[in-house]
């Protein structure tokens, strides 16, 4: 016994000096961070935020001339002010109005959710502006929820009413599920990462998916308090269900060869919104889709973690590279 305690000793020391030594890294790491966000929360920014869609919404005829002076991006010479006066009578435009005053009654929530993507914007990339924020009606079109133009933000209200708004029962669920006012400041930020990240050069599955990595990283640095299933628009089980085959996932790439694949099918498999992912296995109703972007951003977060490089220098690196240089390993079932 005696000589059993006295070999484990020299064992343990080590052990207890390693533990030590990963928490002083969690400790270091933690507090830089927390002084990060300190810093950035200090910096200063300006908010404004228009309501066309109040204004527009309880407009008259007669105020029409003003609100074209005062918004004249939203009225295109080519229309008549017919169409517009039609508009404003119109009984839908004005449930739409309704509705997202119920939701939004002042501009609390969209400012709650847009300043801190705003200073962390401007922390990353000094030459951020904060832009003129306008929220409109349209129609609930889904597929422009949130526009970014020279110093405009423009935010279309009627699609962040919430999942299962009324308006959207005919809306297939996989997209509905993301019309809530939560998601506000990830589509904002996506749509800011779209203007930084260069679109993908090579029709590679791979360079598809690190482009959407890049996309979901530079997320994880302008939204860092929101959760992973927000910054990509899945639920809680879906991200759950992501993480946990996230190795099975990945075999099944590297097995059937995909990665440098430029079928045109790939996409739709694996990057484009679907109600699921294609594995044309049995497991393809369990999973969400897009999961080839969750892959991407695994990727892009190894790669991260295990190079010194800058955010800015990330956006300039090409798929192969930030792959190769990844050392990606997939979590174990």
């Amino acid at each position: 016994m005696k000589m059993s305690s006295v070999k484990q000793l020299p064992i343990l020391h080590k052990m207890k000096y390693s533990c030590v030594i990963v928490l002083l890294i969690l400790f270091v790491s933690c507090d830089e961070t927390s002084k990060r966000e300190r810093e950035i929360e200090a910096i200063s920014m300006e908010m404004d935020i228009l309501r066309f869609d109040q204004e527009f919404g309880n407009a008259s005829p007669k105020d029409l001339q003003a609100l074209k002076k005062k918004y004249p991006i939203f009225f295109p010479r080519q229309f008549h002010d017919s169409i517009w006066i039609g508009n404003m009578k119109d009984t839908l435009q004005q449930q739409l109005v309704k509705e997202v005053g119920k939701v939004f009654p002042d501009n609390e929530h969209i400012e709650n959710q847009l300043l801190p993507l705003f200073q962390h914007l401007k922390y990353y990339f000094p030459e951020f502006t904060e832009p003129t924020i306008v929220g409109v009606t349209s129609d609930v079109d889904y597929q422009h929820k949130v526009i970014v133009a020279d110093t405009l933000l423009v935010l279309a209200l009627d699609t962040y009413l919430g999942a299962d708004h009324e308006f959207y029962e005919n809306i297939k669920k996989y997209i509905s599920v993301n019309m809530k006012p939560s998601q506000i400041a990830p589509d904002a930020a996506e749509a800011y990462a779209e203007q930084l990240v260069a679109a993908p050069k090579k029709r590679t599955l791979l360079a598809q998916m690190v482009y959407y990595g890049k996309l979901l990283y530079l997320k994880d640095m302008l939204l860092p308090n929101t959760p992973d299933a927000e910054k990509i628009g899945y639920t809680n089980e879906e991200i759950q269900w992501a993480e946990d085959n996230e190795e099975d996932m990945w075999r099944y790439f590297i097995e059937k060869e995909l990665l440098y694949s430029t079928d045109p099918k790939m996409a739709p498999r694996f990057i484009l919104n679907a109600p699921f992912s294609k594995f044309y296995l049995e497991i393809d109703n369990e999973s969400p889709g897009r999961i080839g972007q969750f892959v991407g951003w695994q990727i892009v977060r190894a790669y991260m973690d295990s190079n010194e490089v800058s955010i800015q220098e990330l956006l300039n690196k090409d798929a192969d590279e930030i792959f190769k240089n990844s050392r990606y390993k997939p979590r174990k079932n």
